[in-house]
């Protein structure tokens, strides 16, 4: 996905995913915001449990809530195969930094 929208396009549909999910009030995402906006995802059938795992899964600051920075961590964590190109990206910009 990385290669096909570049670095600069996935981060903008990384960013749109997390827009989608996010509390509008607070602005971070949240068990409520996750829960309601799930099906977005294909995922209403997740359990309450399963949505909190989701959440204590990326969860970095301990806070019960996903950030921006946080969700997107995720996101890579998620996939190797989109770490693995993020990380060839980076190497890429800094070389040529």
């Amino acid at each position: 996905m990385v290669e096909k929208l570049g670095a600069e396009g996935f981060m903008k549909e990384l960013c749109n995913g997390f827009r989608l999910l996010v509390d509008g009030d607070r602005g971070v995402i949240t068990f409520e915001s996750l829960k309601k906006n799930s099906a977005l995802l294909g995922l209403q059938d997740l359990s309450d449990e399963e949505v909190k795992c989701m959440l204590r899964e990326g969860d970095l600051d301990g806070d019960g809530a996903l950030n921006e920075m946080e969700f997107c961590t995720l996101m890579l964590r998620l996939s190797p195969e989109l770490m693995n190109t993020s990380i060839k990206l980076l190497v890429e910009a800094i070389v040529n930094f």
